[in-house]
């Protein structure tokens, strides 16, 4: 997720980007995506809340190039001012104080001489007494040239005018900006943008500088961040910087705006960057395939999930159907009183739900899908040997090794689903337009199934980073109660996908009955407080 600054527009053929161009109106993302599903579903889920915190509400603006490099220069005036130095110059302060203005005016009324050696723009008193040198030899090519033909930084390293070009030239072109400095052997004072520009041969070396520098100034600022996005010159502001989420108004990406990396909470900046460089070692995901395949607990088939649930049936043993269930539901006047007493359209629904109560297992742990009605989802939590430290190293290591794999197949499953649920999404969303053709209905009756998938696909997002954090945590009660409120949240995202995915299949319309239909946004709304209640709790603040 890196940019290539080589595209940021320059100060001379920039325009401004508006939310509303045309490439806004295409849909980026691949077929299957579920594309801003953290948009659209807040009605859906607080309506019986509506004043709920949002532990990932967070402001910032997109700023266009030229805002932004108004913001810069605002400030860059400001700290000139009180410094009574150089634009240039109060950049290259501001820069090494990440853009902290009212820590910089503090300090300079105390210390200006201090801060500016600090900065790297000015020498300290005795290293300028020392460097001072009134001889006429260039020290690089060693060459004697005329007084005039010299030039020198405040550190007063003398050096001619072809070397400072060709040094200023070979920089620009490997993509240096604000990282130019002295010539002289362990001197590391920086040149400011206005000595280096007359140095640059030809505007368009000029116009790359002018881009490296507004890269660097914005990476350096404590409120800013480059939108990550391909070609993509909107910059994110902020008030104050913190691991949230922010979306660029252009392109749509969506990332973390402490690190730019995708978006990551609960886990913090430094724990998913170890998670993810973890999980790039070859020598430790060998068993990558175990996250997508298992065998049949029954029949031993190797089996794939085909859906994003983790509620299966084997589709060759039917495993865990229990052949005895057709024998104990009898069709009866009793029976029926109960489905109408549970609010079951028919005797098919309710021998439907029978089974898959009595029989189906779960993917994760290949256990009896029953037992995860329970409070406590047991699978999501890895227990752990409490006897480790006193064995072997070579058991220590293959307990790591075990560990590592039980929250890595967990990440990876959520990951899996989360692509097969943006097929469901799009189904769904075919299936809308179909009954809208077909006059069964707008298109805001049925928006609800939509909002469904995509906040099946938020939880699901979150869950998936859940499993990073609780590897990295350390056990105590602190752990206890986040895998608490993990396995809560996990088993009421399957319930929500298990709904999801069979929300069309009800009746031969498709349309799911009153109670159905509440039913699934009951399920959402749980889903979603779910979710809110462990960011709440272990969100990076």
């Amino acid at each position: 997720m890196s940019v290539d600054m080589s595209s940021q527009a320059s100060d001379s053929n920039e325009e401004d980007f508006g939310a509303n161009s045309e490439e806004d109106d295409e849909d980026g993302g691949e077929e299957g995506d579920i594309a801003d599903y953290y948009e659209g579903v807040a009605g859906d889920v607080e309506q019986q809340e509506p004043d709920s915190f949002d532990p990932e509400a967070y402001q910032f603006n997109c700023l266009t190039y030229r805002e932004s490099q108004r913001v810069l220069s605002d400030e860059v005036n400001v700290v000139a001012t009180a410094l009574k130095v150089l634009p240039a110059v109060a950049k290259l302060v501001l820069l090494h104080f990440h853009w902290q203005v009212s820590q910089i005016l503090d300090r300079c009324k105390s210390s200006t001489p201090q801060m500016l050696s600090e900065a790297e723009v000015q020498p300290s008193n005795c290293r300028s007494a020392t460097t001072s040198s009134s001889s006429l030899q260039c020290g690089v090519c060693l060459q004697l040239v005329r007084r005039d033909a010299l030039h020198a930084l405040p550190c007063h390293h003398s050096f001619c005018k072809g070397c400072w070009e060709q040094h200023c030239t070979v920089l620009v072109k490997d993509g240096m900006g604000v990282g130019i400095s002295c010539m002289a052997q362990e001197c590391s004072l920086r040149m400011p943008e206005d000595s280096v520009l007359p140095l640059l041969p030809g505007e368009e070396l000029r116009d790359k500088y002018r881009r490296y520098l507004f890269r660097d100034y914005v990476e350096s600022h404590f409120q800013l961040q480059l939108c990550p996005g391909a070609d993509c010159p909107i910059v994110i502001q902020v008030q104050e910087p913190r691991a949230r989420r922010v979306q660029c108004s252009r392109c749509g990406e969506v990332f973390c705006f402490k690190c730019r990396q995708m978006y990551h909470a609960p886990t913090d900046c430094p724990t998913i960057r170890k998670w993810l460089t973890k999980c790039a070692d070859d020598s430790e995901t060998a068993n990558y395939i175990s996250a997508h395949t298992k065998d049949c607990p029954k029949c031993n088939i190797c089996i794939e999930k085909n859906g994003g649930c983790n509620h299966m049936q084997c589709s060759k043993c039917k495993y865990g159907k229990n052949t005895h269930m057709k024998h104990m539901v009898v069709f009866s006047l009793s029976t029926l009183s109960i489905c109408q007493s549970l609010s079951i359209p028919s005797f098919s629904h309710f021998l439907c739900m029978c089974m898959r109560m009595c029989a189906d297992f779960c993917w994760m742990c290949l256990g009896d899908w029953k037992t995860h009605g329970s409070e406590y989802y047991e699978c999501s939590r890895y227990k752990e040997n409490p006897d480790i430290v006193n064995q072997s190293q070579q058991a220590q290591a293959r307990e790591a090794l075990k560990k590592y794999l039980f929250y890595f197949e967990r990440w990876e499953n959520h990951n899996k689903s989360l692509q097969l649920e943006a097929q469901t999404y799009q189904r769904i969303q075919e299936k809308i337009q179909e009954r809208v053709m077909n006059n069964l209905g707008t298109w805001i009756d049925w928006q609800y199934m939509q909002n469904a998938a995509k906040l099946l696909a938020k939880c699901r997002y979150t869950l998936q980073y859940t499993y990073p954090y609780a590897y990295y945590m350390e056990s105590g009660p602190r752990k206890k109660l986040f895998e608490y409120q993990q396995a809560q949240l996990e088993a009421e995202i399957e319930n929500l996908s298990w709904k999801v995915e069979r929300a069309d299949g009800y009746d031969r319309e498709g349309e799911l009955s009153a109670n159905d239909r509440g039913d699934l946004e009951n399920q959402m709304h749980i889903a979603e407080q779910r979710r809110r209640t462990l960011l709440k709790d272990f969100h990076d603040t």
